[in-house]
């Protein structure tokens, strides 16, 4: 039995976004769940949604409809490169004292290469968040947008993670001591912090920052 054309669109979509549900789908259409679930019991993909994806994300509407050419549709012939959109969330990492803002709003979307991607790791885990604090400086400053891929966790050390302590976001280097967890910022204005085994239990690795930009005003 053929794929219906609906799923068909929704995995290809998460291969090129990271969306991932129906709801998530629906919202970026602009349209209610149901109208998906229409869609797919008529196993068409309709004319508005090609509009609609083709002006936000630039898809290829033949990509949309056919899952066959290319996928966006300023990629040039002779010049095979794919491009996938991470989103951009409202909550803000802190680099100093803590987050002022926890909501998993999509705000925006920043493009990168498939290529690229993969040899990061896992794109369709992958998040980006602004850092709010000077505490990184001056490696990651204030303002500055961080790439988190949320499906590494295990801690290398050095490395700068995304950290969840109790109700706050941190964005620190990570480092083990024996019974001994510490946060370490680059500024030496602020002190490395010593988590001790018993709170742990309190910090959640969030995922290992990939990659960072700053936008100059």
């Amino acid at each position: 039995m053929a794929e219906n054309k609906i799923d068909a669109l929704m995995k290809r979509i998460l291969e090129a976004t990271g969306i991932s549900s129906q709801s998530e789908l629906a919202k970026e259409l602009e349209i209610n769940r149901s109208g998906i679930t229409h869609a797919r019991n008529n196993n068409k993909i309709p004319d508005k949604w090609i509009v609609k994806l083709y002006k936000k994300f630039g898809f290829n509407p033949k990509w949309i409809e056919t899952g066959t050419g290319n996928v966006f549709i300023h990629a040039q012939s002779g010049l095979d490169v794919d491009f996938k959109y991470i989103p951009k969330v409202a909550a803000r990492l802190s680099a100093g004292t803590g987050s002022f803002e926890c909501e998993e709003n999509i705000t925006d979307y920043l493009s990168f290469q498939t290529k690229w991607l993969a040899g990061k790791g896992s794109a369709a885990s992958m998040v980006a968040m602004e850092v709010f604090g000077q505490s990184m400086e001056p490696v990651i400053k204030e303002g500055d947008t961080v790439l988190i891929d949320q499906s590494q966790k295990n801690i290398i050390a050095g490395a700068i993670y995304a950290v969840g302590v109790e109700d706050t976001i941190l964005v620190k280097r990570l480092e083990k001591h024996p019974n001994k967890l510490v946060l370490c910022s680059d500024n030496k204005d602020y002190a490395p912090i010593y988590l001790d085994r018993e709170d742990t239990d309190k910090v959640r690795i969030i995922g290992k920052i990939i990659w960072s930009c700053r936008e100059y005003r």
